[in-house]
């Protein structure tokens, strides 16, 4: 398991010689202020490499970009409108300058809007320290007084909308705000950041497709771009829905192991593969992930390692970043999993033997509640967690102790 850390770039609260000093082996990063649908240059590429290889004081890090995160896939792409084809050009160009700059790896989403959704991006735990937490009764109050979506009320289970109500009649002006601008934040560090009238004008576009289609849409981006980065030597990941059920009315593809076999069986390449993150589709308690990376391990290209505790029994339901080890998926076994498929990989002599993983999202503590680093992206709170998750691969790899998997 490759040890690596999200970097948003130079504007980062968390820098090159903090990921140093943690001990990680690889980064990964992306060209955030280059809009979505625009080709990512050689030059702008190998500017972030050289931000990479570099100290504060100017001498070499010796770290190297080693994961694109994300690649993104523009909304045309995924509505197939507009300038879509143009987009899909440009995303393979961008492919190929990658390719050409030595980086393997390129994760992406297929998330119709927003790329991940929270109500609470610095929620107070028991120790003093925050979390990132999607409160779903406080969702409902967005979606059914904020955004005021046309059947907002009817998509929640019962009982939600009168609790959503009463909440929302509480919240003053402030509350309702924060709550506002927590909710469409989008991927931390992306170019667009989306007020909520374009919230409402995407939702429009999307009112009349069903997760079939985008499914489809889906299968024919990775029909064009998934034998272009076999040629290459790249390896495309898919993240999953965050959260994993439907949101705002939009249709939802990756949320399941189900979602993820249909994919990658309609694009049988292994260039075409998975992003699994362990704390995205914890949020659901049908998601056995350790099974997961058992069953479609072959096609696991980057590992996302953190945990969530569910708040409630079903789906959906309101759920907080955990301790990395404090949630409710067993990473234990999922690591274990992963050294499996490491080593069944090493047995066929494959190249991609050892799995890129980072320790996804943290709680902040200590220092980091004064940082203002990107939410959910700790210096600390991501260095206990990588340190914990260190301390499971090398109880489980010491054959000494009979413990290897």
């Amino acid at each position: 398991m490759r040890q690596t850390w999200r970097w948003f770039g130079p504007q980062d609260g968390v820098g090159i010689d903090d990921m140093l000093q943690a001990g990680v082996e690889g980064v990964v990063s992306a060209l955030h202020h280059i809009p979505t649908g625009a080709v990512w240059s050689p030059e702008e590429i190998a500017q972030r490499q050289r931000e990479i290889a570099t100290r504060a004081d100017g001498s070499p890090s010796g770290l190297a970009w080693e994961v694109v995160e994300s690649l993104p896939v523009s909304e045309d792409i995924k509505k197939q409108t507009g300038d879509w084809r143009a987009h899909l050009d440009a995303y393979k160009q961008s492919m190929e300058h990658l390719a050409a700059a030595g980086i393997e790896v390129i994760c992406y989403n297929f998330m119709p809007v927003l790329d991940w959704t929270r109500t609470d991006l610095a929620y107070r735990v028991g120790h003093g320290g925050t979390a990132m937490r999607f409160d779903l009764h406080d969702f409902a109050a967005f979606d059914i007084h904020i955004l005021q979506r046309p059947g907002a009320a009817e998509s929640f289970p019962a009982g939600v909308a009168e609790i959503a109500a009463e909440r929302f009649g509480r919240m003053d002006e402030a509350v309702r705000q924060r709550l506002a601008t927590n909710v469409v934040f989008g991927l931390p560090g992306a170019a667009e950041h989306f007020t909520l009238d374009d919230v409402r004008a995407h939702l429009a576009q999307y009112a009349a497709m069903s997760a079939g289609t985008l499914r489809g849409h889906l299968v024919d981006f990775l029909a064009e771009v998934a034998p272009l980065a076999e040629r290459l030597g790249l390896r495309l990941c898919c993240h999953p829905d965050d959260p994993p059920f439907p949101l705002l009315g939009l249709p939802r593809v990756m949320s399941t192991e189900e979602d993820y076999r249909a994919v990658m069986e309609a694009v049988e390449l292994r260039a075409s593969g998975i992003t699994l993150c362990s704390g995205s589709l914890g949020a659901r308690a049908d998601n056995d992930i350790p099974g997961m990376m058992t069953r479609m391990g072959d096609r696991v290209h980057f590992l996302h390692m953190r945990n969530v505790t569910r708040e409630a029994a079903g789906t959906p339901c309101s759920f907080h970043e955990a301790e990395h080890l404090g949630g409710d998926t067993d990473m234990v076994a999922f690591v274990a999993a992963v050294l499996r498929e490491e080593a069944r990989r090493r047995a066929s002599g494959r190249a991609d033997a050892s799995i890129p993983f980072r320790p996804d999202h943290g709680q902040d503590i200590l220092d980091d509640l004064g940082r203002r680093a990107q939410p959910g992206y700790p210096a600390i709170g991501r260095l206990k967690g990588l340190a914990e998750l260190r301390g499971i691969m090398t109880a489980l790899g010491h054959a000494e102790h009979g413990l290897r998997p």
